[in-house]
């Protein structure tokens, strides 16, 4: 009873053949490129793409210790169980009875009657309508969605982590800049406190050199800040306590390494987000089948067999045998459109879940060419802010060198300290956000995920393993 699932369009418009934001080839970028579609696809452990050892082997101990991925696996054994279920009701439901009782009648005052009752009890309601079918196939396409869901959320959390480790590169890479510029400004103030012990310059100039180098200092112990926030984080992730975790200092001298994107018809195929929602939307349809079917008679087949007797020595006699056969039916013929209002329930219910679909994939489509702007726009970001630092440095070297020759105040020199510090935090800061913009572009294209890897209804209507039902301490 009720619809066949076709999976529906996944919009209400053609596919285009090309992500729009993929030109012909990156123009005046820093030599990144994106992965021709003939190329292989990201598989499973993606992060190795990046090359990096430190983030190859935190990934690892996020698979096997992150808390919201075990939480997400036990919703996916709890969705199974459910099958397990729902499969129950196909079947006979055997009970077997035992019962003794001792009566006596007061007015009559004969001795007390002993009476043994066993019996064993068979029903069986035949899945006529196919409710129960239905409502199996709706368990399974459920178990499919956690399923799904549980690849999302490994997805999210190893994009997560990747994404929060370049960024402690990042701080570890400004930190090693302020190390550095610090012993510069140090040697600065040392030179102007010799050039005003000697009358050559005024106290002015040792005081911005001062200044300069104080808030330099500053800024160094600030970055400090965010560095031992992003090790906590990093810390949860793996659920590891914050108090004994820590991550060794390294620069980052990376760039985004290339990533296969294909075509955008591949998408609907390859994130585990879009492969929860269409199972969500094959789920509702099967309990569309299960309202159509309370519109039909229910048949149901008892019987049941003993013995009974007043002694139990002789209980089991053929003589003290008792049976009884007999089927029922039963069919509703008046609800106030109790049915009607259910069937159109749950075609609500699909509807909307095939809108949460559309919407799902549409929003994976914003996400890669989101991701594709932003990793083209920041590797040209990247070559100019580069262009800018070195301009700094030439700033500074002509203002040192005219200050030194007594042209300029030193106050110039500072400015144009500050103005190289500044552009080398910048490239420094571009740099991250190519990389995390890369690990979201690989988030958004499903992270190597293929949805033939989602198990089929026969693989998640097997009872789980004594290890995967076993309670964790």
């Amino acid at each position: 009873m009720g619809p066949k699932y076709h999976r529906p369009a996944a919009t209400e418009e053609p596919l285009p053949s090309t992500y729009k934001e993929i030109p012909a080839h990156y123009k005046d970028s820093e030599g990144w490129d994106i992965a021709q579609p003939r190329e292989a696809m990201l598989r499973g452990e993606w992060w190795r793409a990046f090359n990096d050892p430190d983030l190859n082997a935190l990934e690892e101990q996020l698979n096997i210790n992150n808390q919201n991925i075990k939480e997400f696996f036990q919703n996916f054994m709890e969705a199974r169980t459910l099958i397990a279920e729902a499969n129950s009701q196909l079947y006979p439901t055997l009970t077997a009875n035992a019962s003794w009782t001792k009566s006596r009648n007061p007015l009559t005052g004969l001795n007390p009657i002993t009476t043994i009752l066993s019996t064993l009890e068979i029903s069986w309601a035949p899945d006529v309508w196919g409710k129960v079918r239905n409502a199996i196939r709706s368990a399974q396409y459920s178990a499919q969605l956690s399923a799904a869901d549980l690849e999302n959320e490994k997805l999210t959390e190893q994009a997560t982590l990747a994404t929060i480790y370049f960024q402690i590169r990042g701080q570890d890479t400004l930190q090693q800049l302020f190390n550095d510029t610090i012993v510069a400004f140090q040697k600065a103030l040392a030179y102007n406190q010799v050039q005003y012990d000697t009358g050559i310059t005024d106290r002015i100039s040792v005081v911005e050199a001062q200044n300069t180098l104080q808030n330099a200092e500053a800024s160094a112990t600030n970055i400090g800040v965010a560095r031992a926030q992003f090790e906590h984080a990093i810390a949860v992730l793996l659920g590891r306590v914050s108090s004994n975790f820590s991550i060794p200092i390294r620069t980052l001298h990376r760039s985004p390494p290339r990533i296969p994107v294909g075509i955008p018809s591949q998408l609907i195929e390859r994130r585990p987000d879009i492969a929860a929602a269409e199972r969500n939307m094959a789920s509702a349809n099967a309990q569309i089948g299960e309202a159509y079917a309370a519109y039909f008679p229910t048949f149901n087949l008892s019987s049941d067999a003993g013995f009974e007797s007043q002694h139990f020595s002789n209980l089991f006699h053929a003589s003290n045998r008792t049976w009884s056969i007999g089927p029922s039916a039963s069919e509703t013929v008046f609800d106030a459109g109790l049915r009607t209002a259910t069937v159109h329930q749950f075609i609500a219910t699909y509807n909307a879940d095939l809108a949460a679909y559309r919407q799902t994939v549409l929003t994976g489509f914003q996400q890669v060419e989101d991701a594709l702007a932003e990793i083209r726009l920041y590797s040209k970001q990247i070559l100019e802010q580069r262009a800018a630092e070195k301009s700094a440095e030439e700033f500074l070297t002509l203002e040192m060198a005219r200050y030194q020759t007594g042209i300029d105040p030193y106050v110039d020199v500072v400015t144009a300290q500050t103005t190289l510090l500044t552009d080398q935090q910048a490239v420094i800061t571009v740099q991250v956000l190519q990389m995390t913009s890369a690990v979201a572009l690989i988030e958004a294209l499903g992270g190597g995920w293929d949805v033939s890897e989602l198990p089929t209804p026969s693989q998640v209507s097997k009872w789980p393993t004594h290890e995967e039902s076993a309670i964790q301490q």
